[in-house]
């Protein structure tokens, strides 16, 4: 699978915890800095981000690909809309939970969460 990590580094703990959950090796991970400038538009800062993610148009609609999001929600959005483009559907993300009692504070890997069969269901509910 290809982590798409555009958040905090990774630890070998946390690759250990996504390949347990998963299934799955991490073939590649792909660490992208995410850091926006807010008195500019965010859209082409994103586009820029974008470029330099090595996938071809192939890759992007054919590998398993997790994600790590950045922090920042709207640019988490903004991200999201661009994968679903890109990918023809919503990748699964990570979510990090701290680790209780750690000085100083440590993160674990809590779910991995299936954005797709989310949004699958939410059409059911339409009706």
């Amino acid at each position: 699978m290809i982590l798409l990590n555009f958040s905090h580094p990774l630890t070998t703990d946390h690759l250990a915890q996504i390949e347990a959950l998963t299934g799955q090796k991490a073939e590649q991970i792909i660490d992208l800095k995410v850091q926006f400038d807010n008195e500019k538009l965010f859209e082409p800062q994103l586009q820029e981000l974008m470029a330099k993610v090595p996938l071809t148009s192939d890759e992007w609609q054919t590998k398993p690909i997790l994600v790590n999001l950045p922090s920042l929600n709207t640019i988490s959005a903004l991200l999201l809309a661009e994968l679903h483009g890109r990918m023809g559907y919503f990748p699964p993300v990570l979510r990090l939970r701290p680790i209780a009692n750690t000085t100083p504070t440590r993160f674990e890997v809590a779910e991995i969460l299936n954005l797709q069969n989310v949004r699958d269901k939410a059409r059911q509910e339409r009706k």
